[in-house]
């Protein structure tokens, strides 16, 4: 029997085995963002309040049941030759019928997930600007964005490329219309 050669690595390959390979300490998460891995501490009391306050307004009031998730981590496309992303977003929406959670890896593909959800910690540019980007590769239909130091939330939907088309920002406070499959007005009273 005679051995193959192996296909030489990429740095792209490279990356991404160590990124998979990461022991992080308790609580932290990891995501490979645009090639960069990026680490996070737990969240403050705050942001976890934020994600509630959402969660419930649209388990209770959306018009397609939804299930949610705090920690799914999701793989996306990349822009350029980086492996693809490894991005675990605050909250993840997709429709109870289709059961995306159920037996899924710890990193499964995007397909059948209508919102994701980020409120904006110590690195805020990742939140607005390079998971925005790939979200939109996913594409990932809806992207809502808390901005706790703009003191807004920003819905961007109707992804093409590596953008969404569309966005509509509002203060806190307002109530913010979510098209289909949510069809309801998130109130952000409570985010004040």
């Amino acid at each position: 029997m005679t051995a193959m050669p192996h296909e030489p690595l990429t740095q792209a390959d490279v990356l991404l085995e160590g990124f998979l390979a990461l022991d992080t300490p308790e609580g932290f998460r990891a995501e490979l963002i645009e090639g960069e891995i990026v680490v996070t501490p737990p969240p403050d009391g705050d942001h976890e309040d934020y994600i509630s306050l959402i969660m419930k307004q649209v388990i209770r009031l959306a018009r397609t049941d939804m299930d949610f998730s705090g920690n799914k981590g999701l793989k996306l496309t990349s822009g350029g030759r980086c492996p693809k992303n490894h991005v675990i977003p605050d909250g993840t929406f997709a429709p109870t019928e289709l059961r995306l959670y159920r037996g899924a890896d710890p990193w499964m593909p995007c397909e059948g997930v209508a919102l994701v959800v980020e409120v904006t910690s110590t690195k805020p540019r990742a939140d607005r600007t390079d998971k925005r980007h790939c979200y939109a590769r996913g594409p990932i239909p809806l992207y809502l964005l808390v901005d706790r130091e703009q003191s807004s939330v920003t819905l961007f939907s109707d992804p093409e490329g590596d953008d969404y088309r569309q966005h509509c920002t509002i203060p806190f406070g307002k109530r913010l219309a979510l098209p289909a499959p949510f069809s309801f007005d998130l109130e952000t009273e409570e985010l004040i």
